[in-house]
């Protein structure tokens, strides 16, 4: 999907940006006071303290239309919680897609889940995945996100009291209903600013939660191997499966 000229492309990267801007500023305003309890204790939204880094991400690379959305679930702890980049691996996001901005801090902050934005020392495996295959396999941002774009269902991150991961699909159906509404919306007005050929769910939920958003469009909704740790199989040469996946789903490498 090669660019026409300098000034096509950097209209397109405007216009991109203002719409994804508009369904980001929506997203946060929907999602602003709702409400989870126990085992809950934490909540955290990057796209209200890691904005700066979202919105460069989606400058530089928000351009419509693509060949394939990616979607995951929702963010990491040591990933787009800290640098506000989907699969935000911080060495990847800072190193390879050249995004690099100021992070604030969540109003009320886990004491044992700390954002310290691009100062992680922690690395997010997930990310690190996903990015480094990308690189690999594509070799500059621009060519990678020439066909594709990297987004979350959910933004919000989720922790219980002694700090370990609660992901969405896990909160009880009160709490989830209204924040699946808000994430729906989001979701499809996504779909429709990229006009994707697949939407490709990164693990089984995702995908799921794509069918019952877009699934009445015409394009093609497949899953691809989660590239997280705790999926056992990831563990096992998860590049080559995501290369395997995206190639059944019809897309050329």
């Amino acid at each position: 999907m090669p660019c026409c000229g300098q000034a096509p492309c950097n209209a397109g990267r405007r216009q991109g940006a203002t719409i994804l801007k508009q369904i980001t500023d929506d997203l946060v305003a929907d999602l602003d006071g709702l409400t989870f309890g126990p085992p809950v204790s934490h909540v955290y939204n990057p796209l209200v303290y890691a904005r700066q880094p979202w919105d460069l991400y989606c400058e530089r690379f928000g351009r419509s239309p693509k060949e394939v959305l990616l979607v995951g679930l929702n963010p990491g702890p040591f990933g787009m919680a800290q640098v506000g980049v989907p699969f935000g691996e911080v060495s990847a996001v800072r190193d390879w897609l050249d995004i690099e901005a100021p992070v604030g801090r969540p109003v009320d902050e886990h004491p044992k889940r700390p954002i310290q934005g691009f100062a992680c020392p922690r690395t997010e495996v997930s990310g690190a995945r996903l990015w480094g295959w990308a690189q690999e396999r594509f070799g500059t941002p621009d060519a990678f996100f020439a066909r594709f774009f990297v987004a979350n269902y959910c933004p919000l991150v989720f922790m219980e009291t002694g700090g370990r991961n609660r992901t969405p699909d896990k909160l009880p159906k009160a709490e989830r209903t209204p924040m699946d509404e808000a994430c729906d919306r989001a979701l499809r007005r996504t779909v429709e600013h990229f006009q994707p050929q697949i939407v490709a769910g990164v693990g089984k939920f995702a995908e799921k939660k794509a069918r019952q958003v877009v699934g009445d469009l015409d394009l093609n909704i497949v899953s691809v191997p989660h590239p997280s740790p705790a999926n056992p199989a990831a563990n096992r040469g998860w590049a080559r499966q995501m290369t395997s996946a995206l190639e059944e789903a019809g897309i050329a490498l």
